[in-house]
């Protein structure tokens, strides 16, 4: 084989790996995304969840004192 085709094939195979090794980069940094995504997902959930019941819970409170103020003008 001459020098030349053996740089080539080198060369071929350098490429290739580094394709590889780009690819693996790429997949971890996608996954690491998707991982932070997912924690943010789950972290504003929480905190709408909590937000509703507390709002659900002033309701309640608010129509259980005019309920109260009612009874207490009818009477």
């Amino acid at each position: 084989m001459s020098d030349h085709t053996k740089i080539s094939r080198s060369e071929a195979q350098l490429k290739k790996l580094q394709r590889a090794e780009d690819g693996r980069k790429a997949m971890a940094e996608y996954e690491a995304e998707q991982a932070a995504l997912r924690a943010k997902t789950e972290r504003l959930r929480a905190l709408r969840l909590a937000r509703e019941a507390e709002v659900a819970k002033s309701e309640s409170r608010q129509a259980i004192r005019k309920k109260v103020a009612k009874k207490k003008t009818a009477a």
